[in-house]
């Protein structure tokens, strides 16, 4: 084989081997334990918020490089005003969600009426919109914690006790078959549309690449989906958290990949000057970005008070890292324009096994810190000289 198509093919799954072998590492300092199905279903429900986030932070970093440091304040006024509707307020459930959806955008939209259109930097707005909104959040809760008690909420956000798909498919004390169902019928629609896009590409007469590559990557991925499936049905089956993760990607996948205001983002990124050029409101473009980081900043407020049963002035602190870190390990460029939706959750899972790993291996969390840190100025130095080389 050619050894430049070689060096391709690593430089392009590179966060995919280097996630294998952090697994592999963990597995064998854990003693299998990572991989106990309690252990998969943990990781998933307690880094819901960090796939959520992060999704939203890539349509954010695809501008140009920016970032939205208020992601984790946003989430705790979100999360203590949506507790505060139905706790005190005692709003119904479905109207308290609406409403907390819809206060999360109106926030994304005061930060990005400011970045679109007055062009104040995104990192002094959001940075100033941190301290806004965590300084709000105490207000709201007068610095305590207010209980959630409202089970039907809990259910469908949380990643407790409870909160799992239900098994109507009747597993009863085995296997959770809905999970296994639903690992199965996700394969099965992943191979249906890979090999009708290749069909589609041959009739038009556009270059394919390896077919045997496409199939071995298919028969990859389906194992470790298929996998999956089985870890979560040993346990309780699939966390509602899980299924709100899964749409935000589903969704996100497909505008930045397959809708015309998806390459927006990254035409805005690539050459803001270009693309205006061509007829483009850029302006708007970043007014998108910024808002719906705030609709996705309130579906992680609700994820997070869901799995805490609470909502506390303190919670949110670091999201925006964990988000931020998980762009830029996944693959996006510091500079923007370049950056995947599933290279950010591959990116957010590999930050979740690490801090997972090192917490059952008993390591200090100021030491789990400084190892995310490396991570993370790694993947951007990997980033830069691999521009360099490139340019």
């Amino acid at each position: 084989m050619d050894k430049a198509k070689i060096k391709v093919g690593i430089q392009k799954y590179t966060m995919i081997i280097v996630l294998v072998l952090v697994t592999l590492f963990f597995t064998w300092g854990t003693q299998g334990k990572i991989l106990l199905p309690q252990n998969i279903t943990n990781l998933i429900s307690q880094n819901a918020y960090v796939f959520v986030l992060a999704t939203g932070m890539l349509l954010c970093i695809l501008t140009g490089g920016n970032i939205d440091l208020s992601v984790g304040s946003v989430v705790c006024f979100v999360g203590a005003v949506g507790g505060i509707m139905m706790e005190t307020m005692h709003l119904p459930v479905a109207l308290a969600i609406v409403l907390m959806l819809a206060l999360g955008a109106l926030i994304g939209a005061w930060q990005a009426f400011w970045i679109a259109f007055l062009r104040i930097p995104p990192f002094i707005t959001t940075l100033s919109g941190m301290l806004v909104f965590r300084g709000l959040s105490n207000v709201v809760l007068g610095g305590k914690t207010l209980p959630i008690k409202s089970e039907v909420f809990v259910r469908l956000f949380g990643g407790g006790a409870n909160c799992y798909v239900p098994d109507f498919l009747g597993g009863g004390e085995g296997l959770n078959r809905v999970a296994l169902a639903a690992g199965a019928i996700a394969c099965i629609l992943y191979i249906f549309f890979t090999v009708r896009g290749h069909m589609n590409r041959v009739k038009k007469g556009y270059e394919t690449g390896n077919v045997v590559a496409m199939y071995a990557k298919m028969a990859v991925i389906c194992v470790i989906v298929m996998a999956l499936s089985y870890k979560l049905a040993q346990h309780k089956g699939i966390p509602t958290s899980l299924v709100w993760v899964i749409i935000v990607v589903l969704v996100y996948g497909y505008i930045t990949s397959k809708t015309t205001i998806g390459r927006y983002f990254y035409a805005v990124g690539g050459n803001e000057k270009a693309t205006k050029l061509s007829g483009i409101n850029t302006n708007m473009v970043y007014f998108i970005a910024y808002t719906n980081m705030g609709f996705l900043a309130a579906l992680a407020g609700m994820l997070t008070i869901a799995r805490m049963t609470s909502a506390q002035p303190t919670y949110g602190q670091n999201y925006e890292m964990d988000a931020i870190g998980s762009c830029f390990i996944g693959g996006a460029s510091a500079y923007g324009g370049v950056g995947t939706v599933p290279g950010v959750i591959i990116g957010a899972v590999l930050m979740g096994i690490i801090n997972q790993g090192m917490s059952i291996m008993g390591t200090d969390q100021n030491m789990q810190k400084v190892v995310k840190g490396l991570v993370l100025l790694a993947a951007v130095i990997f980033d830069v000289v691999s521009k360099k080389k490139n340019s």
